[in-house]
């Protein structure tokens, strides 16, 4: 029998949400039917990703190339793709490269529904002796490996899929450009494919990897960029998936870049809870280089507290600058009244953005509040797109990404 307490509950929560009959009846049979895809035989070992497995198919229409001048980020596709299916009886099949092209699901499949869907991005570059390079891949894979799980989309062996990815961008080496300044750009990702309007974990998913030839994220390229602070919209919030890399994050967010663009601005600067705390940069991690109230050089980064994604750009730099020791490094809550403070004080010395795709982008101006702040560049050369920090981080971190600074964290594909 209910408690009279557990019977308010109940009908506090039916004047709110109706439920079939049977839900409020039998409450344990209907969550249990309602989430029957989630519930798999556990003493069943189900097949990881193997590379060992992969079958190759060879596309016999090879596109011609793009001259590397009309390349538009993510307009232009490789030759090759790479499929690997799941299910919950089986596990992973056998991984396939294939030539590109279409995707074939019915309308019910729970991407288009649930947004069942999670991806990952890094890039492929030539360096001067034609080795191909990837820039710290084991940390895509972890990362991509954690979305999948917030999702409960299916585990992988990110070894496993890193060997397959691989492959991949070996065979279609040709479309790495080999100019400085330019990658090839690989997307994974995994959606699920399980036709169901029931909302539940997905008993089938695809997981694929498409490769496009990339130049500068940003038409002005190297060039600093301006930022409208936005302050009536978040990105994500405390317990969301905002440190998850899904397309559930994105779409939300571009009706807030085009409004940016309208008024003149390149991106948009994410704030969040009444004290305006800095987030990200459009989808960028977002940088602060400043004298602190106490006299310090900081260089100041919002911390890994849920709303921001761990970005790898964003890892590198925090690394690379606490290897120089030559100011102090903080992860730590930064709001934009602190910066408006830092800058009409003189404090303010630097701000960037960083992630994958732009790798390091200055900033200039930030609009708040019906104002347009300047954020200093170079003090000793007026003509410079970005101060002396985001150059030296910008110049360091494609260095090591083109095999010019001998690094670990470059990785050259055999």
């Amino acid at each position: 029998m209910l408690s009279s307490a557990s019977k308010r509950i109940c009908l506090s929560i039916r004047s709110r949400i109706l439920l079939p009959r049977a839900a409020t009846i039998y409450p344990a049979i209907f969550q249990q039917t309602l989430f029957q895809s989630t519930l798999t035989n556990n003493a069943k070992q189900l097949a990881d990703i193997d590379h060992g497995k992969i079958r190759i198919q060879r596309s016999e229409n090879l596109k011609s190339l793009v001259p590397i001048k009309d390349l538009i980020f993510g307009r232009t596709f490789a030759d090759h793709m790479l499929e690997i299916e799941w299910n919950a009886n089986q596990g992973w099949l056998d991984p396939i490269i294939k030539p590109y092209g279409k995707i074939s699901l019915e309308p019910s499949a729970m991407v288009f529904h649930y947004s069942f869907e999670c991806f990952e991005g890094l890039k492929a570059y030539k360096d001067k002796d034609g080795n191909i390079r990837l820039f710290r891949p084991d940390m895509n894979m972890k990362r991509f490996k954690k979305s999948a799980t917030r999702l409960t989309l299916p585990d992988f062996n990110g070894d496993e899929l890193l060997k397959c990815l691989k492959k991949l961008i070996r065979l279609d080496e040709r479309w790495i450009p080999a100019e400085r300044g330019y990658s090839l750009y690989i997307r994974p990702a995994i959606i699920g494919t399980q036709e169901s309007l029931g909302v539940g974990a997905t008993t089938r998913a695809l997981l694929f990897i498409i490769c496009s030839p990339v130049g500068p994220y940003y038409k002005t390229g190297f060039d600093a960029v301006r930022l409208l602070a936005t302050t009536d919209k978040v990105r994500a919030w405390p317990g969301g998936t905002g440190d998850a890399k899904i397309g559930g994050n994105y779409a939300p967010c571009v009706q807030t870049q085009i409004e940016a663009a309208k008024r003149g601005y390149h991106q948009n600067l994410w704030l969040f809870g009444a004290e305006d705390e800095i987030t990200e940069v459009g989808t960028m991690n977002c940088f602060v280089l400043l004298k602190n109230e106490q006299g310090e050089t900081e260089l100041v980064t919002p911390p890994l507290n849920g709303t921001i994604l761990a970005g790898v750009t964003r890892d590198s730099i925090l690394s690379l600058a606490r290897s120089w020791n030559e100011f102090k490094v903080s992860e730590r809550k930064i709001t934009m009244l602190e910066v408006v403070k830092a800058q009409e004080e003189g404090r303010l010395l630097e701000m960037f953005g960083a992630g994958t795709a732009c790798i390091v982008s200055p900033i200039k101006e930030i609009h708040y509040h019906g104002r347009d702040f300047s954020i200093p560049l170079d003090p000793n050369d007026p003509s410079s797109n970005a101060g002396p920090a985001t150059k030296r981080f910008a110049d360091v971190l494609v260095g090591i990404q083109y095999g010019e600074i001998p690094h670990e964290w470059s990785v050259v594909v055999p």
